[in-house]
């Protein structure tokens, strides 16, 4: 599933791009090169980061589900034990 970036966060992340390349590689980059610089992560890094968060997703969930039965069970026939006291 390719990994699709909203305008707003496109927009967002190629500004972070510029600054991050200003500051730290004390280099100045043009919108346009900070989009392709972009668009190279996102499709090349990116699906590394969002595969191991489907991982790590995927095993919270089945830890949940493993205590499912534990977590949420509740005994039947107790009315009459109830009763009693």
């Amino acid at each position: 599933m390719p990994i699709k970036l909203t305008l707003q966060e496109t927009e967002e992340a190629v500004h972070s791009l510029k600054k991050y390349c200003a500051a730290e590689l004390d280099r100045e980059v043009s919108g346009l090169q900070a989009k392709l610089l972009l668009d190279y992560i996102v499709q090349e890094i990116g699906p590394l980061a969002y595969n191991q968060g489907v991982k790590d997703a995927e095993e919270f969930l089945r830890g949940r589900l493993e205590d499912l039965s534990a977590t949420v069970f509740e005994p039947g026939l107790t009315y009459w034990r109830q009763k009693k006291k």
